[in-house]
């Protein structure tokens, strides 16, 4: 102790002094942190670089036993202001600036990143600034951050867009993927750390030209992984020809072997399908013939329907069963042996969709069990073939209720607001509650089915996707789903994400809300989609008056109110600016609820094309990143 004591007193009077205890014969000297010997601190005797360190007396000299922090990048403030540290064993510990950051000094070529980093464009101190997320980042030092522990993170980026010294801001905690509070910096960034693991994101305030910049830079690296998928598929499709063609031979075969056969189904036309009869159809899987399959995965506990089952139920797809017919092809009613009514989808020869989407469907809902998403029972597979067969909704779809002037008076407000929760819930399972994330990819009101007591189920999984990890967006080459309901990113870029669902949720509120279908309203003389024009009605606040004139009757119109402002959230044209399910499902519920204010819907992908499913290309791979915004 006595060694300690001398040090400081020895540090005390000269504060630019880096002091070494040197007294013998003692064996070690612990070196306390030693005060910034920049001649502008030295009048701040008080102020430590906190570094420690021990010395030991050996063979006559000084030895640096130990010192503490180990890690260069854990040094205070080491990169400067608006610089963060990137440290792991993979890296050496190189300073970096923030994005729209530029080097303060020449020194940080000779990795000195103390001086910091200066911006690239100022800011307009308004409303023309924007904001750019940093992922995985040890958020800065909050000696003078503000919290706000009840404020959302879109209320709090209205906060900091209104305050000119404003830097960033964040969530103040995440928890169960929730992020909840808020905090803001109004005084320079120091001490950042970014890390390979998932931290917490900082938004960080940039001029709305550097932000733009930045989106380009970000869309371009998407893009360059497609070179070499190309370049990989090509040399693939030499070593697929021989396996195809052998494919093709047993195919044909096989197609010769049924020709032959010695009993067909009663029936004409296109629906007559060929099967071997049996007296006592059932529902076990027809083990003797030798072109069955499985249903999917060998954990999936699906039931395969025989195909004498299938024929049984729906009287051989017979005109009258037939329910409708979607992108996958027809639907039809069916009636089991033991009375239980079932919906058969039937793949169709000309459909868009093919083996793939089937499997998919298979794979996907057979995993999934939420009471707002429709129950798969079991399928079907004979040969070219493929069906599947579904609980049977006997209320038919959303959109043959809300697009037609008859029923849609079966449909008063609060049913409807009811739908519009069921709906968001079964998304919110989707993206954050079940085993895997499913991003649908084709959210319409024909997609949303209604049973007996018209709760709505979410059907028709042929497209969706499957995201593992912390993977939430992915780049595809074929483009496949309903013009209207597609977010700009995935209609115009390919890039799809759970935000691209979102967008699709919001369109389906407003149709709800209106009973009008987005691509067959516009309003010629304001030149507005259903979008546009509900934004337009709510910022000069009339959104009441977009209701369904079907439902007659009273409503609650803060309700409607509500239902509108999230629906114009969800349609944002920044897939970073909408909410996710989590926040829709709470700010739907919450009557007291303080919501954040949409921006205007800001694409309008015309109105010339017709309502139905398309592939922009014949072929597809997809390109999976994490989520940057």
């Amino acid at each position: 102790m006595e060694r300690r004591g001398a040090h400081r007193r020895a540090g005390a009077q000269d504060p630019g002094l880096h002091v070494r205890a040197r007294v013998q014969p003692q064996r070690d000297v612990l070196h306390l942190p030693h005060q910034l010997p920049d001649a502008a601190d030295a009048a701040r005797p008080g102020r430590l670089e906190g570094l420690l360190q021990r010395y030991v007396w050996a063979d006559g000299a000084w030895n640096n036993f130990w010192y503490h922090p180990t890690d260069p990048c854990d040094s205070y403030a080491r990169c400067g202001p608006f610089g963060f540290a990137y440290c792991d064993t993979a890296h050496s510990p190189e300073c970096s600036c923030l994005p729209g950051f530029q080097p303060r000094s020449p020194k940080w070529s000779f990795r000195d990143g103390s001086g910091g980093c200066v911006r690239k464009t100022k800011l307009s101190c308004g409303h023309s600034d924007g904001f750019w997320p940093v992922n995985n980042m040890k958020l800065p030092v909050a000696t003078n951050a503000t919290v706000h522990a009840e404020m959302s993170l879109g209320e709090c980026r209205q906060l900091c867009l209104a305050n000119c010294s404003c830097r960033a801001y964040s969530a103040a905690n995440i928890s169960g993927g929730v992020s909840r509070g808020c905090v803001i910096w109004a005084t320079d960034l120091l001490n950042m750390r970014q890390y390979p693991a998932v931290m917490q994101d900082l938004y960080i305030r940039l001029a709305q030209s550097d932000v733009d910049a930045l989106n380009v830079s970000v869309a371009g690296k998407r893009r360059r992984p497609m070179v070499i998928a190309v370049a990989a598929t090509i040399s693939g499709v030499f070593l697929l020809a021989a396996a195809g063609c052998l494919c093709f031979w047993r195919y044909k075969a096989r197609r010769k072997r049924r020709r032959h056969a010695p009993e067909t189904a009663p029936g004409s036309g296109d629906n007559v399908l060929p099967f071997r009869a049996r007296k006592h159809p059932d529902l076990s899987p027809a083990r003797d013939d030798e072109n069955k399959m499985s249903c999917g995965e060998d954990d999936l506990d699906l039931p395969l329907f025989d195909l004498a089952v299938i024929l049984a139920a729906t009287d051989n797809f017979a005109a009258e069963s037939k329910l409708g017919e979607g992108g996958f092809g027809p639907v039809y009613l069916g009636r089991l042996e033991d009375g239980q009514e079932v919906a058969v989808k039937r793949l169709s020869k000309k459909s868009s969709q093919g083996v793939e989407e089937f499997k998919n469907e298979v794979r996907l809902v057979a995993k999934l069990q939420h009471r707002n998403l429709v129950r798969l029972l079991g399928c079907c597979i004979d040969d070219d073939e493929r069906m599947l067969v579904y609980e049977f909704m006997h209320n038919n779809s959303l959109d043959t209720f809300i697009f037609d002037e008859a029923k849609g008076k079966l449909l008063g407000w609060s049913k409807r607001f009811e739908i519009i929760l069921g709906i968001a819930r079964g998304l919110l399972y989707l993206h954050e509650d079940s085993r895997v994330r499913i991003i649908h990819r084709d959210m319409k009101a024909s997609n949303v089915l209604l049973d007996r007591n018209m709760i709505p189920k979410i059907s028709d999984f042929g497209i969706a996707r499957m995201f593992g990890g912390n993977q939430t967006t992915a780049y595809t080459l074929k483009v496949i789903g309903t013009y209207g309901y597609m977010s700009p990113e995935y209609a115009m870029d390919g890039v799809f994400s759970i935000k691209s669902d979102i967008y699709s949720f919001g369109v389906m509120v407003l149709e709800i809300v209106t009973g009008k279908k987005i691509r067959g309203f516009y309003d010629e003389e304001l030149d507005l989609n259903l979008c546009g024009y509900a934004w337009m009605l709510w910022k000069e606040g009339r959104s009441t008056e977009l209701l369904d004139n079907a439902m007659g009757g009273s409503c609650d119109h803060s309700q409607v109110r509500r239902c509108v402002q999230v629906a114009l959230m969800c349609v944002d044209v920044q897939p970073r600016n909408r909410p996710m399910m989590s926040s829709v499902v709470m700010m739907l519920a919450g009557e007291n609820a303080t919501l954040p204010e949409p921006n205007e819907p800001g694409v309008n992908l015309g109105r010339n094309r017709a309502d139905t499913g398309f592939s922009l290309t014949q072929s597809e791979f997809t390109v999976t990143t994490t989520d940057t915004g």
